[in-house]
């Protein structure tokens, strides 16, 4: 057995084989969320996941020298903030929190849902990065104690 960390090397292969698809596949749930199910927080749930695969697969110091807890944070606040930055737009254009001022394109395609799809970006930025903030702190927490 060897003393590297992480899990066995086929578990680190296949965690590398499947990440891009998982990656495309939350980034379009994301971005379409308006138009199929899904949105901001299901597509933040699956890349969140994608990194506490990475996290299991390859041991925890390494994931976490990719996206440290300062970013991680970061990009959490950002998130929160981009969504409230958004709505806050609304009352400017169009007199409410959340008003849709951005209204055209073809229905059905991706830039018919306005301001939708932006929001659904903060909000998966939100999601992903509090869930593996979550994740992070109570596996720290775990192997000190």
């Amino acid at each position: 057995m060897n003393n590297e960390k992480g899990m066995s090397e086929i578990v680190k292969a296949i965690t590398s084989l499947v990440a891009a698809s998982i990656m495309v596949f939350g980034i379009n749930i994301t971005f379409y969320g308006h138009l199929t199910p899904g949105g901001g927080f299901a597509g933040g749930l699956i890349l969140a996941f994608l990194f506490i695969l990475y996290y299991l697969a390859y041991g925890g110091d390494e994931e976490l020298a990719k996206l440290p807890f300062k970013v991680n944070h970061i990009l959490d606040s950002a998130g929160a903030i981009g969504f409230l930055f958004i709505g806050t737009l609304g009352i400017h254009f169009g007199g409410r929190f959340l008003y849709n001022f951005m209204k055209g394109g073809k229905a059905f395609h991706l830039l018919s849902g306005g301001i939708i799809p932006l929001e659904n970006i903060a909000i998966c930025i939100k999601v992903g990065a509090s869930i593996f903030l979550v994740f992070t702190v109570l596996a720290v927490f775990r192997r000190e104690k």
